[in-house]
Protein backbone atom coordinates (compact mmCIF):
# COMPACT_ATOMS: atom_id res chain seq x y z
CA UNK A 1 0.00 0.00 0.00
CA UNK A 2 1.27 3.67 -0.52
CA UNK A 3 2.01 5.63 1.73
CA UNK A 4 -0.22 8.36 2.10
CA UNK A 5 1.11 11.61 1.07
CA UNK A 6 0.48 15.07 2.92
CA UNK A 7 0.83 17.92 1.48
CA UNK A 8 2.26 21.14 2.09
CA UNK A 9 1.55 24.30 3.26
CA UNK A 10 3.09 25.44 -0.31
CA UNK A 11 1.27 22.62 -2.15
CA UNK A 12 -2.38 24.24 -0.52
CA UNK A 13 -1.04 27.87 -1.56
CA UNK A 14 -0.49 27.13 -4.63
CA UNK A 15 -3.90 25.23 -5.19
CA UNK A 16 -5.77 28.05 -3.68
CA UNK A 17 -4.03 30.74 -5.73
CA UNK A 18 -4.99 28.95 -9.03
CA UNK A 19 -8.41 28.58 -7.46
CA UNK A 20 -8.76 32.41 -7.09
CA UNK A 21 -6.99 33.32 -10.72
CA UNK A 22 -9.46 31.34 -12.38
CA UNK A 23 -12.36 33.26 -10.31
CA UNK A 24 -10.87 36.56 -10.67
CA UNK A 25 -10.33 36.74 -14.34
CA UNK A 26 -13.55 37.10 -15.65
CA UNK A 27 -12.82 39.62 -18.63
CA UNK A 28 -9.93 38.79 -21.10
CA UNK A 29 -8.69 42.27 -22.45
CA UNK A 30 -7.96 41.73 -26.12
CA UNK A 31 -6.07 44.62 -28.11
CA UNK A 32 -6.61 46.01 -31.31
CA UNK A 33 -4.74 47.73 -33.78
CA UNK A 34 -5.64 50.83 -35.76
CA UNK A 35 -5.47 48.48 -38.66
CA UNK A 36 -8.20 46.23 -37.74
CA UNK A 37 -10.30 49.08 -35.97
CA UNK A 38 -10.88 50.12 -39.73
CA UNK A 39 -12.38 46.58 -40.26
CA UNK A 40 -15.91 46.79 -39.29
CA UNK A 41 -16.31 42.89 -38.91
CA UNK A 42 -13.92 43.46 -35.71
CA UNK A 43 -16.23 45.39 -34.10
CA UNK A 44 -18.29 43.00 -31.90
CA UNK A 45 -21.29 45.17 -32.04
CA UNK A 46 -21.87 44.84 -35.56
CA UNK A 47 -20.61 41.46 -36.22
CA UNK A 48 -21.24 39.48 -33.49
CA UNK A 49 -25.18 39.31 -33.38
CA UNK A 50 -25.59 38.10 -37.18
CA UNK A 51 -23.22 35.69 -36.31
CA UNK A 52 -25.27 33.93 -33.28
CA UNK A 53 -27.82 34.08 -35.62
CA UNK A 54 -26.61 32.41 -39.01
CA UNK A 55 -25.15 29.88 -36.60
CA UNK A 56 -28.15 29.27 -34.54
CA UNK A 57 -26.68 29.98 -31.00
CA UNK A 58 -28.61 33.49 -30.59
CA UNK A 59 -29.19 32.02 -26.91
CA UNK A 60 -25.49 32.75 -26.13
CA UNK A 61 -26.84 36.71 -26.55
CA UNK A 62 -27.83 36.59 -22.42
CA UNK A 63 -24.54 35.43 -21.57
CA UNK A 64 -21.66 36.89 -23.35
CA UNK A 65 -20.45 40.40 -22.21
CA UNK A 66 -18.35 42.51 -24.00
CA UNK A 67 -16.47 46.49 -23.49
CA UNK A 68 -14.80 48.74 -25.19
CA UNK A 69 -12.41 51.18 -24.21
CA UNK A 70 -9.89 53.19 -26.38
CA UNK A 71 -6.53 52.57 -26.02
CA UNK A 72 -3.62 54.87 -26.28
CA UNK A 73 -1.64 54.03 -29.47
CA UNK A 74 -1.63 52.52 -32.62
CA UNK A 75 -1.26 49.04 -31.58
CA UNK A 76 -3.62 48.98 -28.79
CA UNK A 77 -6.28 51.63 -30.18
CA UNK A 78 -9.24 49.78 -28.98
CA UNK A 79 -9.43 47.43 -25.92
CA UNK A 80 -11.93 44.68 -25.56
CA UNK A 81 -12.99 42.99 -22.75
CA UNK A 82 -14.36 40.25 -23.49
CA UNK A 83 -16.07 37.17 -20.69
CA UNK A 84 -15.34 33.90 -21.39
CA UNK A 85 -18.50 33.27 -23.67
CA UNK A 86 -17.97 36.20 -25.55
CA UNK A 87 -13.80 35.17 -26.87
CA UNK A 88 -15.09 31.77 -27.50
CA UNK A 89 -17.27 33.03 -29.62
CA UNK A 90 -15.23 35.68 -31.29
CA UNK A 91 -12.55 32.70 -31.73
CA UNK A 92 -15.20 30.67 -33.28
CA UNK A 93 -15.82 33.31 -35.61
CA UNK A 94 -12.44 32.79 -36.76
CA UNK A 95 -10.74 35.79 -34.86
CA UNK A 96 -7.46 35.90 -33.60
CA UNK A 97 -7.42 38.30 -30.41
CA UNK A 98 -4.12 39.66 -29.45
CA UNK A 99 -4.49 38.89 -25.78
CA UNK A 100 -3.18 41.40 -23.28
CA UNK A 101 -4.57 41.04 -19.59
CA UNK A 102 -7.34 39.74 -17.72
CA UNK A 103 -9.14 41.42 -15.62
CA UNK A 104 -12.49 40.60 -12.44
CA UNK A 105 -14.69 43.42 -14.47
CA UNK A 106 -13.82 45.99 -16.73
CA UNK A 107 -12.68 49.47 -15.78
CA UNK A 108 -15.68 52.03 -15.06
CA UNK A 109 -14.32 53.78 -17.93
CA UNK A 110 -15.02 50.93 -20.53
CA UNK A 111 -18.23 50.58 -22.57
CA UNK A 112 -20.86 48.53 -22.87
CA UNK A 113 -20.32 47.18 -26.22
CA UNK A 114 -22.53 44.06 -26.98
CA UNK A 115 -24.52 41.53 -24.96
CA UNK A 116 -25.34 41.96 -21.14
CA UNK A 117 -23.34 43.97 -18.22
CA UNK A 118 -21.37 42.63 -15.96
CA UNK A 119 -23.11 41.08 -12.78
CA UNK A 120 -21.89 38.84 -10.04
Amino acid sequence: MAPASNPTSNDLLFRLSAMQTRRATHYTVIAQSAEEVQDIENAPSVSMGPYLISSEKAGLLRTLSVYSQRGDSREQLRLLYMNETALQVWRAMGKQPRLVGAEYRPPHTALLTFGVPFSE
